[in-house]
């Protein structure tokens, strides 16, 4: 019989947790039939827990919306492992990097580079050397003085490099300031206002070692409608529409970026992408349409939306303790062994998730409640207001979901504390990704 489950706490929300994600009788969470608490016993905590079905399927669904594998760019930013990338690279999906190490990690995992786009404001020689000598599929070009480089060291290794030119359409996506990307003031692209957009672009066509075969845009991060797209499309192609009638050439992409948002707590509602993709998608042949000019096949780069949901990571509770707040309120703080070396998203961006006891059913009383790190920092706070039963106790282990995309990518060693595991979970077996980092290869850098 199903255990008694009259706190809403012991539910999880389904569009937020692991397609895999359950409860056992005895109140376990598991993920792809792998309890928490074994994967924490045999890999200490904090430790982050990939449900790889969930990953595969993600990518799955954003090839079916947009048409094609080929069409989805899996943002490598968002969490890059040598696994991740075999997986992209077996559900056929390309590969976007946005430094010279991603690309190094995506071809010590075999990816194939003729299906890798490469980012980045500031790249730089080496990296751009990588790029070429890897033979990448696109360099996305930032700016006139990337162009330049670019130019003269495909000239030098003799190679004519496929390119898009990163404009900025002046788009306000409605997001966090910091993730916003492609309003003027910032340090993204070229601008399509003054026309150093199209000046790359036909600098680029007139190049003898570039080939410019599409334009690129992002408008930020955690978007869960068309609209921004849409109106960012709207606007880059009428530079497509520019470049055919003066240049008369026709291109053949058009890469609208990421940003698509994700559920990180239970009143979110889920990205619907599907009907994103259908809505973007008849914009972009309406406005082509419209322009006289054939629609280039639309290309994204979602990363969030394919690795976020897929991972929860898992902390052991340590110090519990009460806080009067004044005369009449209290508020009980629980300390994790982790915080925010391995998940700077709250302190960064103010960033809400949805956390649950992992190892039993809690019946406790509600009571306001704060979940914090191990961190020396009164801004180590990984929930900041929660509601949560009073019976949670040292050594219960607490896991946050939808903790895929950027908390291992933007991880550190503060405090010393090392990088935690990863492990990947698939049909009741466990793999490891990457070890857990310790003191000794921290000081291992150290002269």
């Amino acid at each position: 019989m199903q255990a008694p489950d009259s706190q809403p706490f012991n539910q999880l929300p389904a569009h937020v947790w692991p397609r895999n994600a359950a409860r056992t009788d005895d109140g376990v969470i598991t993920i792809a039939g792998v309890a928490l608490p074994e994967i924490a016993a045999q890999y200490g905590t904090p430790v982050m827990v990939v449900d790889e079905d969930d990953f595969r399927s993600r990518c799955r669904d954003m090839a079916e919306a947009f048409g094609s594998p080929r069409n989805v760019h899996y943002a490598s930013k968002a969490f890059l492992t040598r696994h991740i990338a075999r997986w992209v690279d077996e559900e056929g999906l390309a590969l976007d990097v946005a430094s010279e190490n991603e690309l190094r990690i995506a071809l010590a995992a075999d990816f194939p580079p003729e299906r890798i786009t490469v980012h980045g404001n500031n790249k730089s020689e080496s990296f751009l050397r990588l790029c070429l000598e890897s033979k990448v599929g696109h360099v996305v070009i930032d700016s006139r003085q990337e162009l330049t480089e670019l130019e003269a060291l495909a000239e030098e290794l003799g190679q004519v490099q496929d390119v898009f030119v990163r404009a900025k359409p002046g788009v306000d996506a409605h997001t966090h300031e910091f993730i916003a990307t492609s309003h003027e003031d910032q340090k993204f692209g070229l601008s399509l206002a003054s026309g150093t957009a199209y000046e790359a672009a036909v600098a680029a066509i007139n190049s003898p070692h570039l080939e410019l075969t599409g334009l690129h845009c992002h408008v930020g991060s955690q978007v869960f409608d068309a609209e921004g797209f849409k109106l960012a499309a709207e606007r880059v192609l009428g530079l497509y529409a520019q470049i055919w009638k003066e240049q008369n050439v026709a291109l053949k992409y058009l890469d609208l970026g990421g940003g698509y948002g994700i559920a990180y707590t239970d009143d979110e509602a889920p990205l619907d992408v599907a009907a994103v993709a259908r809505d973007l998608l008849r914009e972009v042949q309406d406005v082509a349409d419209d322009l006289g000019i054939e629609a280039p096949t639309v290309v994204v780069e979602p990363g969030r939306a394919i690795a976020g949901p897929s991972t929860v990571t898992v902390y052991r509770v340590g110090v519990v303790k009460d806080v009067h707040t004044s005369y009449t309120a209290t508020r009980r703080y629980i300390a994790v062994d982790g915080g925010m070396s391995d998940n700077i998203r709250p302190a960064l961006y103010a960033s809400l998730y949805d956390a649950r006891v992992a190892n039993r059913l809690t019946h406790g009383t509600p009571l306001q409640t704060r979940l914090v790190g191990s961190h020396c920092e009164s801004g180590d706070i990984l929930v900041e207001d929660g509601n949560w039963p009073d019976d949670i106790a040292a050594d219960d282990l607490i896991a946050l979901a939808a903790t895929g995309a950027y908390c291992y990518s933007m991880s550190s060693n503060y405090n010393s504390f090392g990088r935690p595991a990863v492990v990947a979970v698939r049909d009741g077996e466990i793999s490891p990704m990457i070890r857990r980092e310790t003191v000794e290869d921290i000081l291992a850098r150290e002269y």
